[in-house]
Protein backbone atom coordinates (compact mmCIF):
# COMPACT_ATOMS: atom_id res chain seq x y z
CA UNK A 1 0.00 0.00 0.00
CA UNK A 2 3.11 2.65 0.87
CA UNK A 3 4.84 1.48 -2.68
CA UNK A 4 1.58 2.30 -4.30
CA UNK A 5 1.09 5.47 -2.46
CA UNK A 6 4.63 6.53 -3.32
CA UNK A 7 4.00 5.21 -7.00
CA UNK A 8 1.11 7.75 -6.91
CA UNK A 9 2.94 10.49 -6.07
CA UNK A 10 6.02 10.01 -8.30
CA UNK A 11 3.31 9.86 -11.19
CA UNK A 12 1.55 13.19 -10.42
CA UNK A 13 4.67 14.90 -9.59
CA UNK A 14 6.19 13.90 -13.22
CA UNK A 15 2.76 14.70 -14.61
CA UNK A 16 3.06 18.31 -13.44
CA UNK A 17 6.31 18.32 -15.08
CA UNK A 18 4.59 17.39 -17.85
CA UNK A 19 2.01 19.73 -17.64
CA UNK A 20 4.51 22.85 -16.87
CA UNK A 21 6.53 21.86 -20.02
CA UNK A 22 4.09 20.91 -22.59
CA UNK A 23 3.14 24.80 -21.38
CA UNK A 24 6.30 26.18 -22.40
CA UNK A 25 7.45 24.06 -25.16
CA UNK A 26 7.35 24.81 -28.79
CA UNK A 27 5.22 21.87 -29.49
CA UNK A 28 1.94 22.03 -32.33
CA UNK A 29 -1.45 22.34 -30.36
CA UNK A 30 -2.66 19.24 -32.28
CA UNK A 31 -0.20 17.20 -30.58
CA UNK A 32 -0.58 19.22 -26.53
CA UNK A 33 -4.57 18.22 -27.52
CA UNK A 34 -4.23 14.45 -28.33
CA UNK A 35 -1.68 14.10 -25.14
CA UNK A 36 -4.23 15.82 -22.76
CA UNK A 37 -6.93 13.87 -23.93
CA UNK A 38 -4.87 10.35 -23.99
CA UNK A 39 -3.45 10.76 -20.37
CA UNK A 40 -7.06 11.77 -19.17
CA UNK A 41 -8.31 8.07 -20.49
CA UNK A 42 -5.31 6.22 -18.77
CA UNK A 43 -6.69 7.89 -15.87
CA UNK A 44 -9.46 5.91 -15.52
CA UNK A 45 -7.57 2.53 -15.93
CA UNK A 46 -5.93 0.06 -13.40
CA UNK A 47 -3.55 2.04 -11.05
CA UNK A 48 -0.95 -0.67 -12.31
CA UNK A 49 -1.89 0.30 -16.10
CA UNK A 50 -1.51 3.80 -15.31
CA UNK A 51 1.89 3.59 -13.50
CA UNK A 52 2.89 1.36 -16.55
CA UNK A 53 1.73 3.98 -19.28
CA UNK A 54 3.35 6.78 -17.03
CA UNK A 55 6.12 5.41 -16.73
CA UNK A 56 6.66 5.04 -20.18
CA UNK A 57 5.53 8.28 -20.78
CA UNK A 58 8.37 10.25 -18.18
CA UNK A 59 10.79 7.74 -17.39
CA UNK A 60 14.17 9.18 -17.59
CA UNK A 61 14.92 5.87 -20.02
CA UNK A 62 12.72 6.72 -22.73
CA UNK A 63 14.16 6.07 -25.88
CA UNK A 64 15.30 8.55 -27.84
CA UNK A 65 13.02 10.93 -29.68
CA UNK A 66 10.14 9.88 -27.61
CA UNK A 67 7.93 12.59 -25.93
CA UNK A 68 9.29 11.89 -22.21
CA UNK A 69 12.71 12.89 -23.33
CA UNK A 70 11.65 15.54 -25.17
CA UNK A 71 9.77 17.19 -22.46
CA UNK A 72 12.22 16.07 -19.74
CA UNK A 73 15.29 17.59 -21.81
CA UNK A 74 12.94 21.01 -22.06
CA UNK A 75 12.38 21.22 -18.48
CA UNK A 76 16.35 20.93 -17.90
CA UNK A 77 17.12 23.22 -20.52
CA UNK A 78 14.65 25.67 -19.10
CA UNK A 79 16.48 25.84 -16.01
CA UNK A 80 19.67 25.78 -17.47
CA UNK A 81 18.41 29.06 -18.97
CA UNK A 82 17.14 30.36 -16.08
CA UNK A 83 20.70 30.36 -14.20
CA UNK A 84 22.48 31.82 -17.62
CA UNK A 85 20.13 34.53 -17.94
CA UNK A 86 21.14 34.99 -13.63
CA UNK A 87 24.78 34.88 -14.67
CA UNK A 88 24.21 37.07 -17.62
CA UNK A 89 22.60 39.47 -15.14
CA UNK A 90 25.19 39.66 -12.46
CA UNK A 91 28.12 40.00 -15.61
CA UNK A 92 25.94 42.95 -17.03
CA UNK A 93 25.72 44.50 -13.69
CA UNK A 94 29.64 43.82 -12.79
CA UNK A 95 30.84 45.35 -16.10
CA UNK A 96 27.91 48.70 -15.64
CA UNK A 97 29.83 48.82 -12.06
CA UNK A 98 33.22 48.58 -13.56
CA UNK A 99 32.59 51.13 -16.79
CA UNK A 100 30.83 53.45 -14.52
CA UNK A 101 34.09 53.18 -11.83
CA UNK A 102 36.46 53.62 -14.75
CA UNK A 103 34.53 57.09 -15.81
CA UNK A 104 34.69 58.11 -12.48
CA UNK A 105 38.07 58.03 -11.92
CA UNK A 106 38.85 59.30 -15.52
CA UNK A 107 36.85 62.43 -14.80
CA UNK A 108 37.91 62.72 -11.43
CA UNK A 109 41.80 63.11 -13.06
CA UNK A 110 40.32 65.45 -15.43
CA UNK A 111 38.99 67.25 -13.16
CA UNK A 112 42.15 67.63 -10.88
CA UNK A 113 44.22 68.73 -13.92
CA UNK A 114 41.92 71.34 -15.54
CA UNK A 115 41.67 72.87 -11.70
CA UNK A 116 45.48 73.07 -11.16
CA UNK A 117 46.03 73.94 -14.93
CA UNK A 118 43.59 77.27 -14.50
CA UNK A 119 45.53 77.98 -11.21
CA UNK A 120 48.77 77.93 -12.26
CA UNK A 121 48.16 79.50 -15.33
CA UNK A 122 47.10 82.73 -13.79
CA UNK A 123 43.52 84.53 -11.91
CA UNK A 124 41.86 85.14 -15.43
CA UNK A 125 41.53 81.15 -16.09
CA UNK A 126 39.81 80.79 -12.46
CA UNK A 127 37.40 83.43 -12.90
CA UNK A 128 36.28 81.37 -16.34
CA UNK A 129 36.05 78.20 -14.32
CA UNK A 130 33.58 79.91 -11.65
CA UNK A 131 31.63 81.28 -13.76
CA UNK A 132 30.93 78.11 -16.18
CA UNK A 133 30.37 76.39 -12.81
CA UNK A 134 28.07 78.65 -11.62
CA UNK A 135 25.87 78.85 -14.93
CA UNK A 136 26.31 75.45 -14.81
CA UNK A 137 24.45 74.88 -11.70
CA UNK A 138 21.84 77.46 -11.67
CA UNK A 139 20.65 75.51 -15.26
CA UNK A 140 20.69 71.94 -12.90
CA UNK A 141 18.87 73.50 -10.32
CA UNK A 142 15.96 75.71 -12.60
CA UNK A 143 15.60 72.48 -14.37
CA UNK A 144 14.35 70.39 -11.24
CA UNK A 145 11.47 72.62 -10.49
CA UNK A 146 10.18 73.00 -14.73
CA UNK A 147 7.33 71.04 -15.39
CA UNK A 148 7.92 70.63 -19.34
CA UNK A 149 3.88 70.48 -20.30
CA UNK A 150 3.46 74.23 -18.75
CA UNK A 151 7.11 75.43 -20.01
CA UNK A 152 6.15 74.21 -23.64
CA UNK A 153 2.44 76.82 -22.98
CA UNK A 154 4.85 79.46 -21.61
CA UNK A 155 8.00 80.03 -23.92
CA UNK A 156 8.75 82.96 -21.94
CA UNK A 157 9.24 81.49 -18.77
CA UNK A 158 12.47 80.01 -19.71
CA UNK A 159 13.54 83.04 -21.35
CA UNK A 160 12.88 84.87 -18.30
CA UNK A 161 15.10 82.84 -15.97
CA UNK A 162 18.04 83.20 -18.61
CA UNK A 163 17.86 87.14 -18.38
CA UNK A 164 17.62 87.17 -14.53
CA UNK A 165 20.44 85.34 -14.20
CA UNK A 166 22.17 87.88 -17.01
CA UNK A 167 20.68 90.73 -15.27
CA UNK A 168 22.36 89.56 -11.95
CA UNK A 169 25.82 88.32 -13.19
CA UNK A 170 26.09 92.17 -15.15
CA UNK A 171 25.00 93.50 -11.71
CA UNK A 172 27.84 91.41 -9.76
CA UNK A 173 30.29 91.25 -12.08
CA UNK A 174 30.61 94.62 -12.31
CA UNK A 175 30.42 95.54 -9.43
CA UNK A 176 33.57 93.46 -9.09
CA UNK A 177 35.34 95.25 -11.90
CA UNK A 178 34.76 98.33 -10.58
CA UNK A 179 35.93 98.07 -7.05
CA UNK A 180 39.46 96.02 -7.95
CA UNK A 181 39.95 97.33 -11.17
CA UNK A 182 39.10 100.97 -10.80
CA UNK A 183 42.80 101.71 -11.71
CA UNK A 184 41.57 101.00 -15.39
CA UNK A 185 38.40 101.54 -15.37
CA UNK A 186 37.95 105.29 -14.21
CA UNK A 187 40.41 106.29 -16.27
CA UNK A 188 38.73 105.08 -19.41
CA UNK A 189 36.14 107.45 -21.34
CA UNK A 190 33.84 104.66 -22.57
CA UNK A 191 33.85 102.75 -19.13
CA UNK A 192 33.75 105.89 -16.66
CA UNK A 193 29.83 106.47 -17.69
CA UNK A 194 28.97 102.67 -17.34
CA UNK A 195 31.34 102.53 -14.03
CA UNK A 196 29.84 105.67 -12.16
CA UNK A 197 25.93 104.55 -12.92
CA UNK A 198 26.32 100.97 -13.18
CA UNK A 199 23.60 100.28 -10.05
CA UNK A 200 21.08 102.19 -11.52
CA UNK A 201 21.63 100.29 -15.22
CA UNK A 202 21.35 97.60 -13.31
CA UNK A 203 18.10 98.65 -11.63
CA UNK A 204 16.56 99.57 -14.65
CA UNK A 205 17.34 96.10 -16.01
CA UNK A 206 15.79 94.28 -13.58
CA UNK A 207 12.56 96.24 -13.65
CA UNK A 208 12.10 95.88 -17.53
CA UNK A 209 12.34 91.93 -16.41
CA UNK A 210 10.28 92.50 -13.88
CA UNK A 211 7.73 94.19 -15.64
CA UNK A 212 8.11 91.76 -18.41
CA UNK A 213 7.23 89.02 -16.07
CA UNK A 214 3.90 90.65 -14.78
CA UNK A 215 2.61 91.05 -18.39
CA UNK A 216 3.11 87.90 -19.44
CA UNK A 217 0.89 86.39 -16.42
CA UNK A 218 -1.59 83.99 -17.40
CA UNK A 219 -4.68 82.92 -15.23
CA UNK A 220 -4.39 79.63 -16.00
CA UNK A 221 -0.75 79.33 -15.06
CA UNK A 222 -0.51 81.37 -12.03
CA UNK A 223 0.93 79.49 -9.71
CA UNK A 224 3.58 77.76 -11.68
CA UNK A 225 4.41 81.33 -13.32
CA UNK A 226 5.21 82.40 -9.18
CA UNK A 227 6.41 79.23 -8.20
CA UNK A 228 9.08 79.70 -11.31
CA UNK A 229 9.37 83.32 -10.59
CA UNK A 230 10.28 82.73 -6.61
CA UNK A 231 12.65 79.44 -7.30
CA UNK A 232 14.76 81.25 -9.87
CA UNK A 233 15.46 83.71 -7.19
CA UNK A 234 16.22 81.44 -5.08
CA UNK A 235 18.57 79.92 -7.03
CA UNK A 236 20.23 83.21 -8.05
CA UNK A 237 20.93 83.83 -4.01
CA UNK A 238 22.26 80.25 -3.43
CA UNK A 239 24.30 80.22 -6.58
CA UNK A 240 25.27 83.05 -8.30
CA UNK A 241 25.52 85.30 -5.63
CA UNK A 242 27.41 83.09 -3.25
CA UNK A 243 29.82 82.22 -6.71
CA UNK A 244 30.38 86.18 -7.19
CA UNK A 245 32.08 86.21 -3.55
CA UNK A 246 34.50 83.19 -4.55
CA UNK A 247 35.34 85.26 -7.90
CA UNK A 248 35.68 88.24 -4.99
CA UNK A 249 38.01 85.83 -3.10
CA UNK A 250 40.15 85.06 -6.19
CA UNK A 251 41.05 88.68 -6.98
CA UNK A 252 42.25 89.14 -3.20
CA UNK A 253 44.47 86.86 -3.59
CA UNK A 254 44.61 82.70 -4.68
CA UNK A 255 45.17 81.90 -1.74
CA UNK A 256 41.66 83.00 -0.11
CA UNK A 257 40.41 80.86 -3.21
CA UNK A 258 42.56 77.47 -2.95
CA UNK A 259 42.34 77.23 0.75
CA UNK A 260 38.81 77.07 1.15
CA UNK A 261 38.17 74.61 -1.69
CA UNK A 262 40.97 72.39 -0.90
CA UNK A 263 39.94 72.22 2.73
CA UNK A 264 36.37 71.32 1.68
CA UNK A 265 37.80 68.70 -0.45
CA UNK A 266 40.14 67.07 2.19
CA UNK A 267 37.24 67.09 4.61
CA UNK A 268 35.37 64.63 2.31
CA UNK A 269 37.69 62.62 1.44
CA UNK A 270 38.58 61.78 4.83
CA UNK A 271 34.50 61.63 6.58
CA UNK A 272 34.70 58.90 3.81
CA UNK A 273 37.81 57.14 5.33
CA UNK A 274 36.90 58.43 8.75
CA UNK A 275 33.48 56.39 8.07
CA UNK A 276 34.40 53.28 6.31
CA UNK A 277 37.26 52.51 8.79
CA UNK A 278 35.55 52.78 12.23
CA UNK A 279 32.19 54.73 11.58
CA UNK A 280 29.44 53.00 13.59
CA UNK A 281 26.84 56.01 14.79
CA UNK A 282 24.53 57.17 12.01
CA UNK A 283 25.22 61.51 11.78
CA UNK A 284 21.85 62.72 9.65
CA UNK A 285 19.02 60.94 8.34
CA UNK A 286 19.34 62.91 5.08
CA UNK A 287 22.58 61.06 4.40
CA UNK A 288 21.93 57.59 6.34
CA UNK A 289 25.99 56.98 5.53
CA UNK A 290 27.56 59.99 7.33
CA UNK A 291 28.43 59.04 10.66
CA UNK A 292 29.25 61.00 13.95
CA UNK A 293 33.09 59.15 14.00
CA UNK A 294 33.73 60.24 10.33
CA UNK A 295 32.32 63.43 10.65
CA UNK A 296 34.74 64.36 13.85
CA UNK A 297 37.71 62.32 12.32
CA UNK A 298 37.79 64.27 9.28
CA UNK A 299 37.60 67.53 11.29
CA UNK A 300 41.15 66.31 13.16
CA UNK A 301 42.71 65.41 9.80
CA UNK A 302 41.57 68.93 8.32
CA UNK A 303 42.84 70.70 10.82
CA UNK A 304 46.06 68.88 10.61
CA UNK A 305 45.96 69.19 6.75
CA UNK A 306 45.04 73.27 6.84
CA UNK A 307 47.46 74.21 8.88
CA UNK A 308 50.33 72.14 6.53
CA UNK A 309 48.92 73.42 3.56
CA UNK A 310 49.02 76.75 4.69
CA UNK A 311 52.64 76.49 5.64
CA UNK A 312 53.45 75.76 2.20
CA UNK A 313 51.29 78.83 0.42
CA UNK A 314 52.54 81.59 2.77
CA UNK A 315 55.68 81.42 0.63
CA UNK A 316 54.67 82.11 -2.60
CA UNK A 317 53.63 85.65 -3.40
CA UNK A 318 51.61 83.96 -6.36
CA UNK A 319 49.34 82.73 -4.08
CA UNK A 320 48.87 85.38 -1.61
CA UNK A 321 48.86 88.75 -3.34
CA UNK A 322 45.60 90.63 -4.75
CA UNK A 323 45.31 89.81 -8.58
CA UNK A 324 47.36 93.55 -9.20
CA UNK A 325 48.15 91.44 -12.60
CA UNK A 326 45.36 89.50 -14.51
CA UNK A 327 48.05 88.15 -16.88
CA UNK A 328 50.52 87.29 -14.19
CA UNK A 329 50.47 83.26 -13.88
CA UNK A 330 52.66 80.71 -11.54
CA UNK A 331 55.73 81.57 -13.70
CA UNK A 332 56.17 84.91 -13.36
CA UNK A 333 54.18 85.47 -10.27
CA UNK A 334 53.19 88.64 -8.41
CA UNK A 335 54.98 91.58 -6.16
CA UNK A 336 53.60 93.04 -3.53
CA UNK A 337 53.95 93.74 0.72
CA UNK A 338 52.65 90.67 2.03
CA UNK A 339 49.32 90.59 4.28
CA UNK A 340 50.81 90.88 8.04
CA UNK A 341 48.72 87.30 9.00
CA UNK A 342 51.35 85.64 6.88
CA UNK A 343 54.42 87.18 8.49
CA UNK A 344 55.88 84.51 11.09
CA UNK A 345 55.97 85.77 14.78
CA UNK A 346 56.37 84.56 18.44
CA UNK A 347 54.04 83.84 20.55
CA UNK A 348 55.09 83.57 24.73
CA UNK A 349 53.14 82.23 27.47
CA UNK A 350 53.44 84.28 30.31
CA UNK A 351 55.48 83.42 33.33
CA UNK A 352 53.91 80.35 35.61
CA UNK A 353 53.87 79.96 38.53
CA UNK A 354 54.88 76.21 38.17
CA UNK A 355 57.52 76.76 35.76
CA UNK A 356 60.89 77.87 36.72
CA UNK A 357 61.68 81.55 37.18
CA UNK A 358 62.42 83.50 33.78
CA UNK A 359 61.11 80.39 32.07
CA UNK A 360 58.42 80.52 29.08
CA UNK A 361 57.11 78.11 26.29
CA UNK A 362 56.88 80.31 23.06
CA UNK A 363 56.04 78.69 19.47
CA UNK A 364 56.75 80.66 16.04
CA UNK A 365 53.98 80.88 13.57
CA UNK A 366 52.37 82.91 11.30
CA UNK A 367 48.59 84.38 11.98
CA UNK A 368 47.15 82.94 9.17
CA UNK A 369 47.76 79.21 10.63
CA UNK A 370 45.45 80.18 13.78
CA UNK A 371 42.97 81.48 11.35
CA UNK A 372 43.25 78.08 9.35
CA UNK A 373 41.92 76.14 12.21
CA UNK A 374 38.60 78.14 12.06
CA UNK A 375 38.28 78.05 8.24
CA UNK A 376 39.00 74.18 9.05
CA UNK A 377 36.54 73.78 11.66
CA UNK A 378 33.98 75.53 9.61
CA UNK A 379 34.57 73.22 6.47
CA UNK A 380 34.35 70.24 8.71
CA UNK A 381 31.65 71.13 10.60
CA UNK A 382 29.38 73.49 8.99
CA UNK A 383 29.56 73.35 5.32
CA UNK A 384 28.70 69.65 5.29
CA UNK A 385 25.42 70.81 6.21
CA UNK A 386 25.85 72.44 2.23
CA UNK A 387 25.42 68.74 1.17
CA UNK A 388 23.08 67.75 3.87
CA UNK A 389 20.59 70.73 2.25
CA UNK A 390 21.35 69.66 -1.20
CA UNK A 391 20.41 66.01 -0.39
CA UNK A 392 16.89 66.83 1.35
CA UNK A 393 16.31 69.10 -1.89
CA UNK A 394 17.10 65.94 -3.94
CA UNK A 395 14.71 64.25 -1.94
CA UNK A 396 12.36 66.43 -2.01
CA UNK A 397 12.06 66.18 -5.64
CA UNK A 398 12.70 62.50 -5.83
CA UNK A 399 15.71 62.83 -7.89
CA UNK A 400 18.91 61.17 -7.21
CA UNK A 401 21.49 64.02 -9.28
CA UNK A 402 20.72 67.30 -9.88
CA UNK A 403 22.18 66.42 -13.35
CA UNK A 404 24.54 64.61 -15.30
CA UNK A 405 26.63 67.22 -16.28
CA UNK A 406 30.23 65.58 -15.37
CA UNK A 407 29.88 61.83 -16.52
CA UNK A 408 30.22 59.17 -13.46
CA UNK A 409 29.56 61.93 -11.30
CA UNK A 410 25.95 63.65 -11.77
CA UNK A 411 25.82 67.43 -11.98
CA UNK A 412 27.44 70.29 -11.38
CA UNK A 413 25.77 71.38 -8.29
CA UNK A 414 26.23 67.54 -6.54
CA UNK A 415 29.86 68.48 -6.66
CA UNK A 416 29.80 72.11 -5.47
CA UNK A 417 26.71 72.35 -2.78
CA UNK A 418 29.49 72.74 0.18
CA UNK A 419 31.89 75.18 -1.71
CA UNK A 420 29.42 77.83 -2.19
CA UNK A 421 28.69 78.49 1.68
CA UNK A 422 32.54 77.78 2.12
CA UNK A 423 33.40 80.59 -0.13
CA UNK A 424 31.01 82.64 1.29
CA UNK A 425 32.08 81.98 4.66
CA UNK A 426 36.01 83.03 3.53
CA UNK A 427 34.70 86.48 2.15
CA UNK A 428 32.85 87.38 5.18
CA UNK A 429 35.93 86.15 7.48
CA UNK A 430 38.72 87.45 5.54
CA UNK A 431 36.87 91.09 5.18
CA UNK A 432 35.81 90.74 8.82
CA UNK A 433 39.46 89.61 10.73
CA UNK A 434 42.32 89.56 7.65
CA UNK A 435 41.79 92.00 5.23
CA UNK A 436 44.62 94.53 5.76
CA UNK A 437 43.00 97.99 5.72
CA UNK A 438 44.99 100.69 4.19
CA UNK A 439 44.14 103.60 1.67
CA UNK A 440 45.62 102.43 -1.69
CA UNK A 441 45.89 104.92 -4.58
CA UNK A 442 43.19 103.45 -6.31
CA UNK A 443 40.83 104.02 -3.42
CA UNK A 444 42.26 107.95 -3.54
CA UNK A 445 41.62 107.92 -7.66
CA UNK A 446 38.35 106.60 -6.82
CA UNK A 447 37.55 109.37 -4.36
CA UNK A 448 39.07 112.19 -6.52
CA UNK A 449 36.71 110.70 -9.22
CA UNK A 450 33.51 110.10 -7.76
CA UNK A 451 33.45 112.87 -5.11
CA UNK A 452 35.55 115.66 -6.36
CA UNK A 453 34.68 118.77 -8.70
CA UNK A 454 36.53 119.54 -11.78
CA UNK A 455 38.58 121.86 -9.47
CA UNK A 456 39.00 120.10 -6.29
CA UNK A 457 40.83 117.55 -8.66
CA UNK A 458 43.00 120.30 -10.20
CA UNK A 459 43.67 121.32 -6.81
CA UNK A 460 44.88 117.92 -5.58
CA UNK A 461 47.02 117.74 -8.45
CA UNK A 462 48.73 120.81 -8.10
CA UNK A 463 49.15 120.26 -4.34
CA UNK A 464 50.33 116.47 -4.83
CA UNK A 465 53.33 118.24 -7.16
CA UNK A 466 54.27 120.87 -4.46
CA UNK A 467 54.53 117.93 -2.03
CA UNK A 468 56.71 115.86 -4.20
CA UNK A 469 59.21 119.09 -4.94
CA UNK A 470 59.27 120.04 -1.13
CA UNK A 471 60.71 116.76 -0.76
CA UNK A 472 63.32 116.79 -3.32
CA UNK A 473 61.18 114.46 -5.75
CA UNK A 474 60.95 116.50 -8.28
CA UNK A 475 62.85 119.46 -9.31
CA UNK A 476 61.97 122.59 -7.64
CA UNK A 477 59.93 124.53 -10.63
CA UNK A 478 57.79 121.60 -11.42
CA UNK A 479 54.92 123.17 -9.49
CA UNK A 480 55.11 126.16 -11.68
CA UNK A 481 55.56 124.69 -14.83
CA UNK A 482 52.33 122.28 -13.65
CA UNK A 483 50.46 125.53 -12.96
CA UNK A 484 51.80 126.92 -16.69
CA UNK A 485 50.89 123.57 -18.37
CA UNK A 486 47.04 123.37 -17.18
CA UNK A 487 46.43 126.89 -17.63
CA UNK A 488 47.49 126.54 -21.27
CA UNK A 489 45.54 123.72 -21.86
CA UNK A 490 42.61 124.87 -20.03
CA UNK A 491 42.61 128.18 -22.17
CA UNK A 492 43.07 126.02 -25.72
CA UNK A 493 40.38 123.67 -24.27
CA UNK A 494 38.05 126.87 -23.81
Amino acid sequence: MQREFSDVNLVDLKRAAFRLTSATDDVDDSYRHLTATTFGCLFETSSASSRYLRSLAFSDVSEEGSPGKSKSAGTLQNIQEHTMTTEDEKQAEYNKKKANFITRTLWTFVMIGGFFAALFMGHVYVLVIITAIQIISFKEVIAIANVPSRARDLRSTKSLNWYWLATTMYFLYGESVVYYLKHIVLVDKVLLPLATHHRFISFVLYVFGFVFFVGSLKTSHLRFQFSQFAWTHIALFLIVVQAHFIMNNVLEGLVWFFLPAALVITNDIFAYICGITFGRTQLIKLSPKKTVEGFVGAWVMTVLFGIVLTNLLLRSKYFICPATNLGANIFSGLDCEPNPVFIPRTYSTPRLFFLPPNYTLSVTMSPMQIHTFFWSTFASLIAPFGGFFASGLKRTFKIKDFGDSIPGHGGMTDRMDCQFIMGFFAYIYYHTFIAFKRSSATHVLELAIMELTTDEQLEVIKGVVKYLSNQGIVKSDAPGALDKLLTDNLVAQT
